[in-house]
């Protein structure tokens, strides 16, 4: 039996719906998912929840600064917040990655490794160690400060210093 026009055309349309779909699948591909490093260099301005990042995955990339509160409505982890982003070139020529917390009921690693009471800025270095704690919101030239007299910020100075010449 010889095809009719018609037959012949659905036939070409299900072979390139056919071919479409299989090229389709081959082009993409699964993405890969970001850790929070790979987020962070790609976007270092970025302020991440602190549930979903382990202090750990940041151990010699960066100095993280995690402000907790127990409600997001806190008027001191409002205005932290606010510090933080206002000023974050300056964080970010320091390595620095914004972390933030405002749920106690979710147990997050860093609340169990922190243990903050109510609002607290934490500042943790590369090294990983607990270098300040502070009860109040701190602007971030006093934070600058604070991480420009860090031993390895010091040395970082004075290599990129070095490197320029």
């Amino acid at each position: 039996m010889t095809p009719t026009p018609f037959r012949t055309l659905v036939g070409l349309v299900a072979a390139a719906l056919t071919a479409t779909a299989l090229y389709a699948q081959e082009a993409v591909k699964t993405p890969v998912a970001l850790t929070a490093v790979d987020s962070w260099r790609a976007d270092p301005t970025v302020v991440f929840d602190a549930t979903d990042v382990n202090l750990e995955d940041f151990l010699w990339v960066a100095r993280p600064i995690v402000v907790f509160a127990d409600t997001p409505n806190d008027p001191r982890f409002q205005r932290q917040v606010e510090l933080l982003v206002s000023r974050m070139e300056d964080l970010v020529e320091r390595d620095v990655v914004v972390l933030t917390d405002t749920d106690p009921e979710a147990f997050s690693q860093l609340r169990e490794q922190l243990r903050p009471r109510g609002f607290m800025l934490v500042i943790v270095g590369k090294d990983g160690g607990v270098k300040l704690r502070k009860p109040a919101p701190w602007d971030v030239r006093e934070i600058s400060r604070s991480i420009d007299k860090m031993p390895l910020r010091e040395q970082e100075i004075i290599d990129r210093r070095n490197a320029n010449q």
